[in-house]
């Protein structure tokens, strides 16, 4: 494709509504917050990995120049052995958490592990742990290895419809259930729960909640504490733009904290962990819950991730969520419907997260021809999904409209064909 078929199309439907959205974004000045060098590329893929932002650069030059190379071990009491908790507090108002209920903490899968372990012994005589098919595959492998290790079984609910039903998993939960575990926002179709109808279901057949945030957070209001939530866990480099696989967080209610036990128990969750005693002695509230020492350099990047969507604010951020996936169906429905592309992703925004995805038979190359000769990154999810990431704080709607016309000049021509090669490892 020549930079003559890149855009702008300035001839198609929405071209001139996309520049008035816009001109009218409250949050267009974030953009130039972020490392964007090719002006051409529209990067649509946040919900997998988020942008730079420029600040984070600056913070890791101080932490490997100053704090490492200058400051040495010496830093540990100057800032970094406290760094988890307080980049958690930052992140407490952005998930509807209190200082003291989350920190950053090992990855996702750990963290999964770690409170689902806790609540399965917290709840004696009850047997199932309930998820979907919809929830992430990691953690069903995470939930059916605590499953296992507590003579327990997992109940994998078949979601009735498509992109997803609330009443099948209500109907799943009874008084056998210890534990319920879902993804907030669903990874494929982004279809997205509601945080309190679920967890009042739950709570009131005497199972305990714990929810995967990762394809929500930053991106869709979330308030842990006004629904009740007991646990969650969620990643940091998608819409937090925390850096590739920088530290995941956890989430543990004020209340439970000094009444679960974390099963890794390690001296960063100890009461004196320079007493170096070999008796293990929890420390009190949410530090219990951490394993290992934490990989600072890339914990420390989150924090310029977390200032831009605190400032940005949620409301603003959801707003512009909102708008972007409805301008993108909308594209949808005008330019790619004829040519058998079907959105999978709720059209009713209070069921969907910040990502739209689109299945069509030929997926997979289109997905490569958009990446090769598109100048489009989405991403592609087997067998047939193509998720079109939107982030609010640096996604314009021109890139919306730009992208669609050219998923439509690529399957027109037939520039997919021939991408249907090996797939490499990340897809």
């Amino acid at each position: 494709m020549t930079s003559a078929h890149l855009g702008p199309f300035t001839r198609a439907v929405g071209y001139q509504e996309a520049l008035a959205l816009d001109r009218e974004d409250p949050l267009a000045d974030f953009r130039q917050r972020f490392v964007i060098d090719d002006a051409e590329l529209i990067y649509l893929d946040g919900n997998s990995l988020g942008r730079l932002p420029r600040r984070a650069g600056a913070i890791i030059e101080a932490v490997v120049g100053h704090e490492w190379g200058d400051r040495l071990i010496r830093s540990w009491n100057e800032g970094w052995w406290d760094l988890h908790v307080d980049l958690g507090d930052r992140l407490a108002p952005i998930v509807g958490a209190s200082p003291g209920e989350v920190m950053i903490s090992d990855s996702t899968s750990v963290n999964l592990y770690k409170l689902a372990m806790a609540a399965m012994r917290a709840r004696p005589g009850r047997s199932r742990i309930i998820t979907d098919d919809r929830n992430f595959p990691s953690d069903v492998y995470v939930l059916r290895g605590v499953a296992e290790a507590n003579d327990a079984e997992v109940v994998v609910v078949e979601t009735e419809g498509s992109p997803g039903t609330l009443e099948s998993v209500e109907a799943a939960i009874d008084d056998h259930t210890a534990l319920v575990s879902l993804s907030h926002t669903t990874f494929k179709s982004g279809y997205t729960y509601d945080l309190t109808t679920v967890t009042g279901c739950a709570h009131r057949a005497g199972a305990l909640t714990l929810w995967d945030l990762s394809h929500s957070v930053g991106a869709f209001p979330i308030d842990l504490n006004r629904a009740n939530v007991d646990l969650a866990v969620g990643c940091t480099y998608k819409y937090l733009n925390g850096g590739p696989g920088s530290p995941a967080f956890l989430y543990v209610r004020r209340d439970l904290q000094d009444e679960l036990v974390n099963p890794i128990p390690a001296w960063w969750g100890h009461t004196e962990p320079f007493a170096f005693d070999l008796e293990f002695r929890p420390v009190e509230g949410i530090r219990r819950f951490h394993t290992g020492t934490l990989p600072i350099i890339s914990l420390a990047a989150i924090a310029a991730g977390l200032a831009d969507v605190g400032e940005a604010g949620m409301t603003r951020i959801r707003a512009k969520s909102v708008g972007l996936g409805d301008y993108l169906i909308r594209q949808v429905d005008d330019h790619l419907a004829p040519f058998g592309f079907v959105v999978a992703s709720p059209r009713d925004p209070a069921l969907r997260g910040s990502h739209v995805s689109l299945t069509h038979p030929d997926a997979w190359p289109l997905a490569r021809a958009l990446v090769e000769v598109g100048k489009v990154i989405p991403d592609f999810r087997t067998p047939d999904s193509l998720r079109l990431g939107l982030s609010p704080l640096y996604t314009r709607y021109i890139d919306v409209h730009t992208a669609i016309q050219r998923v439509k000049r690529i399957v027109e021509d037939g520039q997919h064909v021939g991408f249907e090669g090996p797939r490499p490892t990340v897809t």
